[in-house]
């Protein structure tokens, strides 16, 4: 399951079921996001196809390293959350 939040949640709804191939990676699913979705492609990806330094992951409530774990196997039931970035005061 992915949920998305803030900006995110606008683009591609609060949570969405996608069936994937075992054995599927974080990045593998953050792809087919982009390719079916536009407007996320460019809210989280640059024009080199890499994730923005600002988009924050939790994979089951738990906080993820871009930069290390998109290469991270998803398993059947594993909860995907897609933070864009966020302000406050």
């Amino acid at each position: 399951m992915v949920l998305a939040f803030a900006g995110f949640r606008e683009i591609l709804g609060k949570e969405r079921e996608l069936r994937l191939l075992e054995g599927a990676t974080v990045k593998e699913l953050l792809e087919e996001l982009a390719l079916a979705n536009p407007r996320f492609k460019e809210a989280a990806f640059d024009e080199s196809g890499e994730l923005r330094d600002y988009v924050l992951l939790m994979v089951n409530r738990k906080r993820i390293d871009p930069l290390q774990d998109l290469s991270r196997t998803l398993q059947e039931g594993d909860e995907l959350a897609i933070f864009p970035p966020l302000a406050g005061g």
